[in-house]
């Protein structure tokens, strides 16, 4: 039986598309990607990622990325759902059938019963497993990535490039920065500067987020101004050489709380009370001033889902 000329012309047009389509996928592999280890090639778009990093996870989720696992947080945690998830995408990593590989301690058995083409490991904070590099990295190809220096976007455009999902990164980040557009726009600040921050009211102890941080990018990009520490303040180094924050304690705690607003990432209001009912912060200019501000127990890690929670309040305590 003979198909009728303009069908038999649709399937050539059709194939033709195909093959080309194809053609120029494959012509964007191999990939070369460097990082604190070298230089790595890529030979092909990965197809089964092995996140070690909770907080990495949620940008790759962001931008569609094929992650199968991730290491998880303790759950039922302030910041994570029953899984150790944080609970920003929690619902996304379920609806994706993601698993749980590990809860804290990184295990590279559990990553290799995965079967990853692709592991991706933080360079550095709680959920880094750096110290099995040389064991995962004879599992599958093994990345290290920064998300300390960087805004979110910033990581979020990288992981793109690594997973072959430059498109869906691109379009993540244009949404998110015609919101906080519109956000800015309608916006009215308090005083400047301010200071960021993750309280900790049991051990008396804060973490500053810096102007490296995507926590200080993200205020700078709406148009804030990061208040600067004191000259000589003692700061703790107990989490090792980092870009995006500053551990204060002690004496030094008040000292470093400075700005004129309080901003508490991955804090509620009780958290807000807890500060503002502290008698060695009551001295404090944001504290008499009633300019301390909770701005979610989901913010502790940012990302695209995260940091649309961080405008909508920042919407609604100052739009």
């Amino acid at each position: 039986m003979t198909l009728p000329f303009l069908c038999r012309k649709t399937l050539i047009m059709l194939g033709i598309f195909v093959l080309g389509l194809t053609s120029a996928m494959a012509a964007d592999w191999p990939r070369q990607v460097t990082d604190s280890k070298g230089t790595h090639t890529l030979e092909q778009k990965p197809l089964r990622i092995v996140s070690t990093s909770v907080t990495l996870t949620g940008s790759l989720l962001a931008i569609d990325a094929p992650v199968i696992a991730s290491g998880a947080t303790t759950p039922n945690n302030r910041f994570a759902d029953d899984q150790g998830f944080l609970r920003q995408w929690s619902e996304v990593a379920k609806k994706r059938n993601v698993a749980r590989i590990y809860i804290g301690e990184p295990n590279a058995e559990a990553v290799a019963a995965q079967m990853p083409d692709l592991i991706l490991i933080s360079a550095t904070g709680g959920d880094s497993a750096l110290s099995l590099y040389d064991q995962l990295s004879t599992i599958a190809p093994t990345l290290v990535i920064n998300y300390d220096d960087k805004s979110w976007q910033a990581l979020l455009t990288q992981l793109g490039t690594i997973t072959g999902q430059e498109k869906q990164a691109a379009a993540r980040v244009a949404e998110f920065n015609q919101q906080l557009a519109e956000v800015k726009a309608k916006m009215t600040l308090p005083p400047q500067p301010v200071t960021a921050l993750v309280y900790n009211p049991g051990a008396h102890n804060a973490n500053l987020w810096t102007q490296d941080s995507a926590q200080g990018k993200l205020l700078a990009q709406l148009g804030f101004t990061l208040a600067t520490l004191p000259q000589g303040l003692n700061t703790s180094k107990s989490q090792g050489k980092r870009h995006d924050i500053v551990q204060l304690g002690g004496e030094n705690l008040a000292s470093g709380l400075n700005g004129e607003a309080l901003f508490l990432f991955a804090s509620d209001q009780k958290d807000a009370d807890e500060l503002n009912a502290n008698p060695l912060l009551a001295h404090l200019t944001a504290v008499q001033n009633k300019r301390v501000y909770a701005l979610g127990s989901e913010t502790f890690r940012l990302d695209y889902y995260s940091a649309t929670r961080v405008l909508q309040r920042l919407s609604v305590l100052f739009g």
